[in-house]
């Protein structure tokens, strides 16, 4: 999958950012703008976390098929499942919140699928948090290439039997409210370890920057959507010490947030491949003023949104994506 510009094949990567059902209908109002733009389809890598896996890997389960995105924007209006996994998890002996979690994943978007059944699709990385060794963990699929599950420093091994909603619930596994995946050696033959835990992938990068800029992926356009939660300027702090880790999450992730864009940066700047990222609360290029207001204004759980939630998260991020293409890459809109 790619694209031709003056006869040269060019390769595309799309990185889904974390925020929950937020992050999952911001991403759709990307993918529907894309497929009017006749880019969707000829994506070639797709790099998630928590919100941005349940989106990307339903579209990757449904690569080719345009009812997907319909069948995705029901989803997000009809679904409440944090609630109802939490409570299953806390009354139930047999199975952990997570577990619960994805079961929902099973139920409502995946069924049995495994990883290997996501072959004919575009590369696909579905992205943890290993507590084991605080290194990004991935689940990778897609573009009739090797499935498999591992990380840096402990190395990969075979996971094409892997349910794909496990995978999901592992990258979207927030913490308190969700506990991490446990994986045993027998699925997962690490050396030094027994097992490792892994939590949601936005506590290591909530933009899935990483494999865009793997050299074996050779990509030549990587656009990064953000729906995450933006840090803003709060004029009454908090004073409980309670809530001081919640805030340092936040403001770690920012953190993160910057430094990743700067990576995109100086990758540009030698060689790599040119960027375009857009942040849910930009107002440059909104189509309706206010829009990045309100659609950054959306909590990002795992609660349907509803209607006027949708209109927004989808108007924005289309807006956002189209200002980008425009201004600094705008021989991707005139493509052979």
């Amino acid at each position: 999958m790619s694209i031709n510009i003056n006869d040269n094949e060019k390769r595309i990567g799309l990185a889904l950012s974390g925020g929950g059902f937020r992050a999952a209908a911001f991403h759709l109002g990307v993918f529907r703008k894309l497929k009017e733009l006749g880019l969707l389809w000829n994506i070639d890598l797709l790099t998630c976390v928590s919100g941005g896996s349940i989106a990307g890997a339903f579209l990757a389960s449904h690569w080719g098929d345009d009812t997907a995105l319909d069948k995705l924007d029901n989803y997000l209006r009809t679904s409440s499942i944090a609630v109802s996994s939490v409570i299953g998890g806390i009354f139930d002996p047999f199975s952990t919140r997570l577990e619960k979690l994805a079961e929902t994943y099973e139920r409502d978007l995946f069924g049995q699928d495994t990883l290997s059944t996501l072959k004919d699709g575009p590369r696909l990385y579905l992205n943890a948090t290993n507590l084991a060794t605080g290194n990004m963990f991935f689940f990778v699929a897609g573009g009739n290439d090797l499935v498999e599950m591992g990380e840096w420093e402990l190395g990969t091994s075979s996971a094409g039997q892997f349910k794909i909603s496990k995978a999901v619930a592992a990258s979207s596994a927030f913490p308190p409210v969700f506990p991490p995946l446990r994986i045993d050696q027998k699925d997962y033959p690490a050396a030094g370890v027994d097992y490792v835990t892994l939590t949601d992938g936005g506590v290591y990068d909530n933009l899935g920057v990483n494999p865009l800029l793997r050299k074996r992926n050779a990509l030549d356009y990587v656009i990064v959507s953000d729906a995450g939660k933006p840090f803003d300027m709060d004029e009454h702090p908090t004073e409980s010490g309670t809530a001081v880790l919640t805030e340092s999450i936040g403001i770690l992730m920012e953190q993160v947030r910057g430094l990743q864009f700067k990576r995109l940066e100086l990758s540009a700047n030698e060689g790599g491949p040119k960027p375009l990222w857009f942040s849910i609360n930009s107002d440059k290029g909104e189509r309706h003023s206010g829009d990045a207001v309100f659609a950054s204004s959306i909590k990002t759980n795992l609660k349907r949104l509803n209607s006027a939630e949708m209109t927004v998260l989808d108007r924005h991020a289309g807006a956002l994506l189209t200002h980008r293409l425009e201004n600094y890459t705008p021989e991707l809109l005139n493509f052979d």
